[in-house]
């Protein structure tokens, strides 16, 4: 990966990304401007006010791979990639001002030193929360409860006043409004941004790097969907004549998962191994299609939400931090 020789390069989708951000900042008084470097995934390192940008941002043939290999991009398109920035944002501005020492925050958030949960399991009707990134990500910890806050109160179109009357998630953002009136005009006290992980210090491959990722977003889910899909399809000596089941759901598999990824906030990948998962256990049954095609459509595509939801509530959910 230190081979590909990647820059943010002026006036790419990028760089007008990351421009916008700073003329947010800018009509908010803030002085801080996030340093930014190319790395293989999107963080904020602890203790520094800077931001890593995926490599596949800076090419477009690097964001088609991607396409590929995890089925999507994720900040491929202008609003996702705002939305990551005003949430990395919220972390690199807490390290700039030490914000997590100051009492309103802790008082509003928890502690920051909280330790990161390795799954966590939302609560996807709470209104103590704002809502921004997908899979209710205000929910996972401290520290992303305050960077989502910090993305929704620094987005000028959120009229999060209105959007959150009533929530008690307003009173995180009127914190976060009255803590960063306090930062108006004043310059961080944390200036040095060093890279963690620039892509120029990554010696893995391309190949290694996508097997480890999808390593990570995959998980093995056991076949207990017999019963399911048995009612929605047939192992009927009868039916035998008609369309098998996997191959009807491999025609339907890339719109379902979209459509699935849309409602519930996973991973396209993540949603596709479940599917493969589905496809595979139609061919062991031999089942077969019983019903017309729009039908079985949509009565999967619910069965597909409803395992994703069982599996994100089940406290299995792997946060991608």
């Amino acid at each position: 990966m230190c081979d590909l020789d990647l820059k943010i390069v002026r006036r790419s989708p990028l760089d007008q990304s990351i421009r916008q951000l700073y003329r947010e900042l800018e009509s908010r008084d803030l002085v801080f401007r996030p340093r930014f470097w190319i790395s293989d995934e999107w963080f904020s390192p602890d203790g520094v006010p800077g931001i890593a940008v995926p490599f596949y941002l800076a090419h477009p043939r690097l964001a088609r791979l991607e396409k590929r290999q995890m089925l999507e991009v994720e900040g491929g398109t202008h609003g996702w990639c705002m939305r990551i920035l005003r949430h990395e944002t919220g972390h690199a501005i807490e390290n700039a001002y030490n914000l997590r020492r100051r009492r309103l925050r802790q008082r509003v958030f928890g502690k920051a030193t909280e330790p990161y949960p390795e799954y966590y399991t939302p609560r996807p009707y709470s209104k103590d929360f704002v809502l921004h990134l997908d899979a209710w990500y205000a929910q996972s910890h401290p520290a992303e409860d305050f960077a989502e806050t910090f993305a929704v109160w620094l987005n000028p179109r959120s009229q999060w006043r209105k959007v959150y009357a009533g929530w008690p998630a307003l009173q995180k953002l009127e914190s976060v409004d009255q803590l960063m009136r306090d930062l108006s005009g004043q310059p961080p006290a944390r200036r040095a941004a060093r890279a963690v992980d620039p892509l120029e210090s990554l010696t893995s491959t391309l190949r290694e790097h996508y097997q480890e990722k999808r390593k990570r977003y995959g998980v093995e889910y056991p076949s207990f969907y017999d019963r399911d899909l048995l009612r929605l399809f047939s192992d009927a000596p009868g039916d035998r004549g008609r369309p098998t089941a996997a191959g009807f759901l491999r025609k339907v598999r890339k719109d379902v998962c979209r459509e699935v990824a849309y409602w519930t906030g996973e991973y396209q990948y993540t949603i596709d191994r479940v599917m493969e998962d589905m496809i595979r256990r139609c061919q062991q049954l031999k089942l077969r299609m019983a019903g017309p095609p729009q039908r079985v459509t949509l009565d999967f595509t619910i069965l597909l939400t409803v395992q994703t939801m069982n599996f994100l509530h089940s406290g299995r959910h792997r946060v991608a931090l």
